[in-house]
């Protein structure tokens, strides 16, 4: 009986998708029957569902870092597979925001609105390189968690582990301390996880129930433009990767990383997914130890939605609301920003420090960011969901050339049974060629 009924089990991703749906119901019916009282209890599900998620940011962030760092000595050739992840965030990077660019000069996102500079307005908080540059470094070891400040969390984590690597065995007890805190932290992340369907109807029905479809259509073109963009780099760019660089089947990255894409699309939070992000990257044959390290690290500096194509379209589109030309030049630090500045994003919800690192840089009004924050919610869900993928993808990549990957697991991978997991853990990494 016990097999028999979980043979009918239902997927992740199905209850997933009956969530999007019903939220989509929900969120319909409470805007065109003006129904507040549904309007705000799907508001509460959802901010509640978030703030579960957000919970545990500041903690999993340090830890995972820390403990990721420390992997790297059970790896072989470990500097290599840094720099070689590295390496390849920085190319991805580079693709998206080139084609950001392409759709954006191709289809003039910010021509044929009503809106004006008077529309915009300055954000609460901007980034620039010296803010970027002097706020990695925290002034205590408190602020960094209490504010949420990820990057400051990632640097103090970084010297942690480079620190633990130091010191050797008389680290280890603080090591397995770590290790330990960890791995709460994701057990009790998992069950937060286990809640997105729920989750799911709360975000989506209260998005279509406060914004409808008129704030879409004000905004046509430049969300057309993000979604047209982002689901390039998704279904063509890393099935591309995939075909030619790892020698692998596409289709089947995707039937493994689709739990984690989903989660990330209605979340909204690279951080907040990332457990389940390092879970379907080691079913996609990614040595675990090696995982460990490069999911943390992707999650929080590897952002192709919100870091390459989202910028150089927004610029593009605040340049023409305000009239003001863009040079090659423009063009070029654009993409300067993008490949070396995604750090910036740090794997919350939203882009809004990475847009105004990008304007600031341009010289750019920063009233522009303004214009965009309305239309912000419903473009971070396909952000978010391509920088997931992107960070699933890379480590696939780098195994595959490094000879690390687990090809039989790879071609067997899918998202089912995500509670319990269908393979060994690979304790041991072959040698890479």
């Amino acid at each position: 009986m016990s097999s028999y009924t979980k043979s009918f089990k239902v997927p992740f991703w199905a209850q997933i998708l009956a969530g999007l749906v019903l939220g989509v119901l929900l969120g319909w019916l409470a805007r065109n029957q003006d129904l507040s009282w549904l309007t705000t209890t799907l508001e509460k599900v959802g901010d509640t569902f978030i703030g579960l998620l957000k919970l545990a940011v500041a903690p999993l962030v340090f830890f995972a870092i820390l403990v990721s760092i420390t992997n790297l000595r059970k790896v072989n050739n470990a500097a290599r597979l840094a720099s070689r992840t590295l390496l390849w965030f920085m190319v991805t990077s580079l693709i998206a925001v080139s084609i950001g660019l392409v759709i954006g000069l191709l289809t003039n996102p910010g021509a044929g609105t009503d809106l004006t500079p008077k529309d915009g307005a300055k954000p609460d908080e901007t980034g620039s390189w010296i803010d970027f540059l002097t706020g990695i470094v925290p002034t205590d070891v408190i602020t960094p968690f209490t504010q949420l400040n990820v990057l400051q969390i990632v640097f103090m984590a970084a010297v942690a582990g480079i620190a633990a690597l130091q010191l050797g065995e008389r680290a280890q007890p603080i090591l397995n301390l770590s290790e330990s805190v960890l791995e709460l932290l994701q057990k009790a992340l998992w069950w937060v996880i286990r809640l997105a369907p729920l989750g799911t109807v709360g975000l989506i029905g209260n998005a279509i129930a406060t914004y409808g479809w008129d704030l879409i259509g004000k905004y046509a073109t430049f969300t057309a433009d993000i979604y047209i963009g982002c689901l390039i780099v998704l279904f063509g760019v890393y099935p591309a990767l995939l075909a030619t660089v790892a020698k692998a089947n596409p289709i089947q990255f995707f039937k493994g990383a689709w739990p984690a894409i989903q989660l990330a699309f209605v979340s909204r939070s690279s951080v907040g997914t990332m457990p389940l992000t390092q879970k379907v990257t080691e079913r996609l044959g990614v040595p675990k130890e090696y995982a460990s390290f490069a999911v943390p690290f992707g999650a929080t500096t590897k952002m192709d939605g919100c870091a390459a194509i989202y910028p150089a379209i927004a610029a593009i589109f605040v340049a023409q609301i305000f009239d003001i030309q863009l040079g090659v030049g423009d063009y070029l630090l654009i993409a300067f920003v993008s490949v070396v500045g995604s750090a910036a994003t740090a794997g919350l919800t939203g882009a809004t420090v990475m847009l105004t690192l990008t304007l600031s840089t341009l010289g750019l009004p920063m009233e522009g960011v303004g214009l965009l924050l309305a239309i912000d919610p419903i473009l971070d869900m396909i952000r978010t969901a391509t920088n997931v993928a992107g960070q699933a993808l890379i480590p696939v990549l780098v195994s595959a050339r490094e000879n690390l990957l687990d090809r039989e697991a790879y071609a067997t991978a899918d998202g089912s049974s995500l509670d319990e997991p269908r393979d060994a853990e690979r304790e041991q990494v072959p040698a890479a060629a």
